[in-house]
């Protein structure tokens, strides 16, 4: 969220496109004069806005001289990568908030139980390890999808590997968990939209859309 009195819209400083704070990410400069991204918007010091989308991101950082140096007003450094930095906040983040969906009470892990809460439970989302077999992924989406008449009713996450579930909810095997309806779970699929959003968004898409 921006912080109070602040714009709750911003310019993109590579496409030119006026859009919320929510669609951006917000770059500072550190002591050094590094370009770093501020993803909780927090940080100190004049800001540069760039499209929350890894393609973009790499335009800005191919461009570096004309965007953050524009912006910024000043000679600036950007160390190789900064999209991929941006992507690994950005995962860190979403398995964080995961995380912080079982401290809350809001998730359960195993297939049979997963199976168990989407016959009785409101389930805002479903959460497949990326290397799942199928066959235990396409059951549970079509359960879920069974019980949910909006196709958009019961979010299905992809995105994380077993390890990466295991390591975020101190737990092993974690395959197949399913979400269900609460603040921290809402929170947590936020943060996987805004992460599919960045990886899947590209510099044509916003052509298109201003054609």
């Amino acid at each position: 969220m921006p912080r109070k009195n602040e714009p709750t819209e911003r310019q993109c400083a590579v496409t030119r496109k006026v859009q919320p704070v929510s669609s951006l990410i917000r770059f500072v400069l550190d002591p050094e004069g590094q370009v770093v991204p501020d993803l909780k918007r927090v940080l100190p010091g004049r800001g540069v806005w760039v499209t929350a989308s890894s393609d973009v991101v790499s335009v800005a950082e191919k461009d570096r001289k004309k965007v953050f140096g524009r912006g910024f007003k000043t000679e600036v450094s950007v160390e190789p990568g900064l999209a991929e930095r941006v992507d690994t906040l950005m995962e860190k983040s979403a398995l964080q908030a995961l995380s912080m969906t079982r401290k809350a009470g809001e998730l359960i892990t195993g297939y049979s139980k997963v199976d168990a809460a989407l016959r009785r439970d409101p389930v805002a989302g479903l959460i497949h390890a990326s290397d799942a077999a199928e066959d235990g992924v396409r059951k549970l989406a079509a359960l879920a999808a069974g019980r949910n008449e909006d196709a958009n009713g019961c979010q299905i996450v992809r995105l994380f590997e077993s390890d990466q579930l295991d390591l975020a909810l101190g737990r092993s095997n974690v395959i197949h968990a399913a979400l269900l309806a609460g603040q921290a779970s809402e929170n947590f699929l936020s943060r996987v939209r805004d992460l599919e959003r960045f990886r899947g968004y590209s510099v044509a898409d916003d052509e298109k859309s201003n054609a």
